[in-house]
Order: structure tokens, then C-alpha cells, then sequence
């Protein structure tokens, strides 16, 4: 059973529609949902976020308009930084198309989980911050200019957010590239060293900068997309277990059962199994714990 988590544990008074909570660093958070709506924004470090019973191996520069009626949780956290960015919408008074500007519940899940460049991201640090301080403050005027930092950091998110696996990027970074060229990489082999020389960048350097903004291995990563894709193609998906494991970027099935056992662990057969057995189940059991570390 989720963890309801109220406006009124969280917001300074009864006018305020926006608060920042900022997760400095965010530790394992078990299941939990609100009566309030958010963004997050993850600045850096890695982890797993289980949203609506769907896993996403999360790092620097993810983005999710989570609704109040969404469940979600944070697993094998490591050194993760985000910003928690909750409003009520039935406390805004300006006068915007907040349906646009903040995806709401008519808006599917996969519209609503972006990835943020490493310009936008530092662009949206400053407004983020200030917006954090404004929002500790309970008089009108405060209240009302909360709002309308909120309303200019959705409309930052709007112009700086780019779709997951988006392989143009106008303005990307080193690190976005490596970013999005792994996410492309799920099924096929990935070579760092080719990457560099295709984009004219240093190995070394490269390295060393995602492992700074990311807190793990250019594997490591690469890893964690690859097992969160098999965790939803088991879940949701009805191919074996072979074709699983290749659109998963794994040649011989055997190894994948080992890394996924691994993982999870529970093979996974016993997995997508131990799935089917929870839906059949009410209320539904705990899923299985991941280790991506």
C-alpha cells in the first residue's frame, strides 16, 4: 500500500500553491503518492525511480511531471540530487494555460518523463533557487510571485526539455551526446572509443565527466538502461525470454539471466512470473528490489 503524503505536511500556509523541496541528497523512498502534484529535476548522482510499477534508471538532467494520482519511489540510490518542485493547481490565481505549461492527468505517462540539456540545466539551477526562497514566505505578494517563478520555469522546461531518446539535440554538450548515443545503444553494442572518435572528444575526459555528473561508469549506465527495459518488456510484453534478452543488447540469453539474477534478484522467468502472480493478488505485493550498483 502507497504512502499518502498531504499538502498539508509540505506547503507553508494555506495560499501558498508552491513550495520547493529540495533533496540534497534523495535517500531509498519507499512507495508513496499525493495530494498534490510535482516536478522533478534531477541535477545529479544516479538511481532507480519505480513510477507507476514502470522503472527508469534515472540521472543527471532527468525530468517527470508526476500527478498526484501517480505512485512512484526511489531505489539503489547513489549520492542522487533532485529538486521536488510540488504545486496545487486548484490554488493557482494567474491566469495561464497550466494544462500546457505543467502536464496534467490527461497527458499519458510517456509524454510526461523528459531529459533536460546541460544548458537548460543551468539555466533552470538559478530560477529553481530562486524560486526556493520565494516560496518560504507566506504574505500575497510572495505567494503571488511564487506563482509567477513557477509559470517561467515551466516555460523554461518547455524550451530546454527534449524527448528521452531524441537523437538531434540543437544545442548539446559532450555529455548530452554520450547521454542520448547510450540510450540508442539499448539493443546494440556501444563503443566509447568509436563515440569519441566520431565526435572528435577525449576518452579520458569523457569519462571522467560522466562519472563526475552521473556518479557511475559509462557501463555502468548503459547497464542499469538495459535492465529497466527488460524489467518492462517482462512485465508488460509477451516475447521470450531470447527476444527479450536481444532487444536488451544481450547475445546469449544465459548471461542475461545471470545479470538480470543479478539485478533483481530473481531470474527472469521468475520475475515475469512473480508479476502475473501480483496482478491476480489484491491488494498488489511489493515488486522486487533492484541493485544497479
Amino acid at each position: 500500500m502507497s504512502l499518502k503524503l498531504t499538502k498539508n505536511d509540505f506547503f507553508l500556509t494555506g495560499i501558498n500553491s508552491v513550495m520547493v523541496e529540495e533533496r540534497h541528497p534523495q535517500a531509498d523512498f519507499s512507495c508513496h503518492d499525493h495530494d498534490f502534484d510535482e516536478l522533478v529535476i534531477v541535477w545529479r548522482g544516479n538511481g532507480l525511480h519505480i513510477w507507476n510499477d514502470i522503472p527508469y534508471p534515472i540521472t543527471c538532467g532527468d525530468l517527470f511531471y508526476i500527478n498526484a494520482k501517480d505512485r512512484h519511489s526511489y531505489e539503489s540510490v547513489n549520492g542522487l540530487v533532485l529538486d521536488n518542485v510540488l504545486y496545487c493547481r486548484e490554488r493557482f490565481r494567474l491566469a495561464a494555460d497550466w494544462e500546457q505549461l505543467l502536464s496534467g492527468e490527461h497527458t499519458s505517462q510517456e509524454q510526461r518523463y523528459w531529459r533536460l540539456s546541460t544548458l537548460g540545466m543551468a539555466v533552470l539551477r538559478d530560477k529553481v533557487d530562486e524560486l526556493a526562497k520565494e516560496c518560504m514566505k507566506s504574505e500575497p505578494l510572495s505567494v503571488q510571485l511564487s506563482e509567477a517563478l513557477l509559470m517561467q520555469l515551466a516555460l523554461l522546461l518547455l524550451r530546454f526539455r527534449h524527448q528521452p531518446n531524441s537523437g538531434v539535440l540543437p544545442d548539446a554538450h559532450q555529455l548530452d551526446l554520450l547521454l542520448m548515443a547510450l540510450r540508442a545503444s539499448i539493443a546494440e553494442p556501444f563503443h566509447l572509443d568509436s563515440f569519441c572518435q566520431q565526435h572528435q572528444l577525449g576518452s579520458r575526459g569523457l569519462r571522467a565527466l560522466f562519472k563526475h555528473h552521473t556518479g557511475m561508469s559509462v557501463p555502468h549506465y548503459l547497464r542499469q538502461l538495459r535492465i529497466c527495459r527488460a524489467m518492462s518488456l517482462l512485465r508488460y510484453g509477451n516475447k521470450t525470454i531470447g527476444d527479450v534478452a536481444a532487444e536488451c543488447g544481450f547475445d546469449d540469453s544465459n548471461y542475461f539471466s545471470v545479470v538480470f539474477n543479478r539485478a533483481c534478484g530473481v531470474s527472469p522467468r521468475d520475475y515475469r512470473q512473480r508479476f502475473i502472480t501480483q496482478l491476480r493478488k489484491a491488494p498488489m505485493q511489493p515488486s522486487a528490489v533492484v541493485n544497479l550498483s
